[in-house]
């Protein structure tokens, strides 16, 4: 289990360039580096996948970690954005293969999917938004991973791909994310192909925000987790789940739902202390409490 590292007294960005860009060795020689990562500072949590031998495969191990990297104090207003990076060239090579054989059976093969599953509806599902930071390939489960994020950044080299058609096991879960996030056509090509999409195809199909060289990564990601965090959490949090919520349905559905939903967050202290500060020409002071205003 990766515990938390706190760094005081830095600003973020400085924060990116010491804690942030290298793993600290809170652990003994003798025992082995956590599948990954996390780290906390100014509402910003870092999950970043630390087993590049194995291409940060997403082993049952390594989704379990992630699901409780995730969670771990997920209700906090401490915790205001999640940004999920890799350390080394692969961000994720998808599944670990030598789990999926055979000899492992088909009870353990269903746990894998269902974990992976889990994982992926929980970064959607979670009340604060999720940025993937890629820098380098991600294929398979790894891509399903960036797109299943709320945000993506990636670098000029970064690539994406789905190849499992290649090796006999067709990325039938990756094909959900992946299936929401670009044109269908598209998908599928990159699913009966496994042919690689560029970051800048990526970004021109939008399975990611935004392409930046990889000297201007962390800075990038940074920058918009930031923002993130000036605004209110339950208001972020409300905007969110309402956007997936209504994607899902037809146009008059979401529009209903939208409406409802816009009346809740007038409802909410911190909708109030937005217009008001608006109207006052000063700034917001959120409360981050879902606390509504007395009728």
């Amino acid at each position: 289990m990766a515990r938390s590292v706190l760094c005081r007294g830095v600003s973020v960005l400085q924060l990116s360039r010491t804690c942030l860009l290298s793993a600290p060795r809170w652990y003994s020689q003798s025992e082995p580096e956590p599948l990954a990562l996390k780290q906390q500072n100014h509402g910003i949590r870092r999950i970043i996948l630390n087993n590049p031998k194995k291409r940060n495969a997403l082993s049952l191990a390594m989704l379990e970690t992630i699901r409780e990297n995730i969670l771990a104090d997920a209700d906090s207003k401490d915790l205001r954005v999640i940004i999920i990076s890799a350390k080394g060239p692969v961000f994720s090579s998808g599944h670990d293969l030598k789990e999926l054989t055979s000899a492992r059976g088909r009870e353990f093969h269903t746990k894998v999917f269902q974990t992976c599953s889990e994982v992926m509806t929980l970064i959607q599902d979670i009340p604060v938004p999720v940025i993937a930071m890629v820098n380098g390939v991600a294929t398979a489960a790894g891509c399903q991973l960036v797109a299943s994020c709320d945000i993506a950044v990636a670098t000029e080299k970064s690539t994406f791909a789905t190849p499992g058609v290649n090796v006999g096991l067709f990325c039938s879960t990756p094909a959900v994310a992946i299936g929401r996030a670009v044109p269908r056509k598209v998908a599928m090509e990159m699913l009966l192909t496994g042919t690689p999409l560029s970051a800048h195809d990526a970004l021109l199909h939008g399975l990611i925000s935004k392409v930046v060289p990889e000297e201007r990564l962390e800075e990038e990601t940074l920058a918009i987790a930031q923002r993130v965090c000036q605004s209110s959490r339950p208001v972020v949090a409300l905007g969110k789940a309402t956007f997936l919520r209504q994607m899902a349905q037809g146009r008059d559905a979401a529009y209903a739902t939208a409406s409802k939903v816009m009346v809740d967050n007038l409802a909410l202290r911190d909708g109030q202390e937005g217009i008001r500060a608006f109207i006052e020409k000063r700034k917001p002071v959120w409360s981050h409490k879902a606390e509504k205003v007395h009728d």
